[in-house]
């Protein structure tokens, strides 16, 4: 693949010399924007990933710290409080800690939505071509 030009002034230019350029600059662009989507894949796909994993992070945690863990935390408090309190605090402890790791995956999951996609890219190159005609 060939490097693209750089800025050059093209003032003296004749209109064959400028219409004998077009092909390249639009290989350019789509080059760029093919790039672009690519980048966007990469992105889109990295945060979705990290969005589900701390959604299974939360999940895990909901369903195994109440039986396993709760349980012995239970006995522990039931010796300075009653047994219904000891079992009400503990689900509240793990319950708080699910909600933390669903926000966690929410505010990933969120990123997804502000990240402008190619085809907005694409849309604004060309509102953009018909402004300047």
């Amino acid at each position: 693949m060939s490097e693209p030009r750089r800025f050059r002034d093209r003032a003296d230019d004749s209109l064959l010399t400028l219409l004998g350029e077009v092909p390249e600059l639009v290989r350019n662009l789509v080059v760029a924007e093919v790039d672009a989507a690519k980048k966007w894949v990469a992105k889109t796909a990295k945060d979705g990933g990290w969005g589900a994993l701390w959604m299974i992070a939360a999940l895990f945690v909901l369903f195994w710290s109440i039986p396993a863990f709760g349980a012995f935390l239970i006995a522990g408090l039931s010796s300075w409080w009653p047994v219904w309190a000891s079992a009400l605090f503990v689900f509240g402890v793990a319950l708080v800690i699910a909600i933390v790791l669903a926000l966690l995956g929410i505010l990933r999951f969120r990123r997804l939505a502000k990240r402008e996609t190619p085809v907005q890219s694409i849309a604004q190159d060309v509102r953009e071509v018909r402004d300047e005609l």
